[in-house]
């Protein structure tokens, strides 16, 4: 069965959040010939430039029939017009599963795809996107989201994650796998892995904590406690948390716990030192508590993990 992939764009979208997940298709459909064909479709036919100049030839919006509905993010504003006939499309069109990726969420949002649902976008639009679609159950944390038949993914590279994830749901987990490592990607990063990994190590939208999430890293295996935080940061504990969260988007435990993982995936994954010793490194002080951190983070226990790393690297 031949499965129609339909990668909407418009005049501003972000090329990768394209290109990405078709590339995945593209790969997968040459391991299983037959298995999808893509068209691309915007609101007006021909050249459509990206946000960064570059042009992609579509077709315009139509009834299809299509399997699966891609829709890119990017700069939604640039055409209020286009936005607004693709709102309206979308409303009407008919596919076995909608998904969008960044801020392509928006799209799905305002044209009342997401209400009641479970969805997700770029952490950096997920403020503005709270205030404006208050009957959407925003998950900031995750990568992609599947709620029913809608997906929706964070930034930009999240959006190959979401196509493997359509892909293994359609094919299978070995033909996935194989895809991914034509990409030379992670055959699976899970949906709930945190998007915010990236805003924590800055230190906050501002930086303002970024000195103190250096310190942070180079002291993991001690405890961490918010009072020790605030105390590091020349802060009561209760006015560090409410300026640490409006940073970061996430509590300071939260951040702690996430900077750990991050150490105890890499050292997991790349190295060969026994989970004991990586737990007390990165401050999980037991492999118990530490198996569990990762299942909440990764879906996934540290020994899967370890299996599918040295898969990959054959």
């Amino acid at each position: 069965m031949t499965r129609t992939v339909a990668v909407v764009i418009h005049p501003g979208f972000q090329v990768l959040d394209a290109t990405g997940p078709a590339t995945a298709f593209e790969i997968a459909e040459r391991f299983c010939p037959g298995s999808y064909r893509l068209r691309w479709l915007a609101p007006e036919a021909g050249e459509v430039v990206s946000s960064s100049q570059v042009r992609v030839r579509a077709e315009s919006l139509d009834d299809g029939p299509f399997d699966t509905i891609l829709v890119s993010g990017g700069e939604i504003v640039r055409s209020p017009s286009a936005v607004w006939e693709l709102i309206g499309w979308l409303t009407q069109v008919r596919a076995r599963r909608i998904a969008s990726v960044c801020s392509g969420a928006f799209l799905l949002a305002e044209a009342g795809l997401l209400d009641g649902r479970r969805a997700t976008t770029h952490w950096g639009a997920c403020d503005s996107f709270r205030r404006r679609y208050p009957r959407v159950q925003l998950d900031a944390e995750c990568i992609f989201v599947r709620d029913g038949n809608i997906w929706t993914s964070a930034g930009i590279s999240a959006g190959i994650d979401l196509a493997l994830a359509l892909i293994e749901d359609d094919l299978g987990e070995a033909l996935t796998r194989r895809t991914a490592q034509q990409l030379v990607v992670h055959h699976r990063r899970p949906g709930g892995q945190s998007q915010f990994s990236a805003l924590v190590a800055l230190g906050g939208r501002s930086g303002r904590f970024a000195e103190l999430i250096q310190w942070v890293r180079a002291h993991l295996s001690e405890p961490l406690t918010v009072e020790c935080l605030a105390e590091r940061a020349a802060m009561s504990p209760r006015h560090f948390a409410r300026c640490f969260m409006a940073e970061t988007g996430v509590t300071p435990a939260k951040a702690v716990e996430r900077l750990r993982l991050e150490v105890a995936r890499n050292a997991v994954e790349t190295g060969y030192a026994s989970f004991e010793r990586i737990a007390e490194e990165a401050g999980f002080r037991d492999p118990g508590r530490m198996r569990r951190a990762f299942l909440r983070a990764f879906e996934l226990p540290p020994q899967v993990l370890r299996r599918s790393a040295r898969h990959q690297r054959g």
